[in-house]
């Protein structure tokens, strides 16, 4: 689980790149006046990391519409969903229950005829 604490000092398991992806494209000047503070519960460590990136994103965002201007929001929203549309929209795909008969969703336990 990635630690409490700056961006830099953070162990996240070889995806610091990873993490770092919204001040890298946008650059540092951009984080100048924000105070960024996430919590994150549930999930594996990958996940959280990527958690973590698109509440920065979204954040950053949501910040420069309320107290910058909406040109600039939306600038700063083109440059992130032409790097990579994660950083803003969420994957809307569900993961599929398991059913009985096998160890997950689609499979099945193996058959044996003798």
């Amino acid at each position: 689980m990635p630690s409490k604490g700056p961006l830099q000092s953070m162990q996240v398991f070889g995806r610091k790149k990873t993490l770092l992806e919204p001040v890298l494209l946008l650059g540092k000047e951009q984080f100048a006046g924000v105070d960024i503070r996430v919590r994150v519960k549930g999930g594996g460590h990958v996940a959280q990391i990527y958690a973590i990136r698109q509440s920065i994103s979204k954040a950053l965002a949501a910040y420069y519409q309320k107290y910058v201007d909406e040109a600039f929001k939306k600038e700063v929203k083109d440059i992130l969903i032409q790097y990579d549309r994660t950083l803003l929209v969420a994957d809307p795909r569900p993961c599929e229950s398991k059913k009985f008969g096998g160890p997950g969703a689609r499979a099945r336990c193996q058959k044996s005829y003798r």
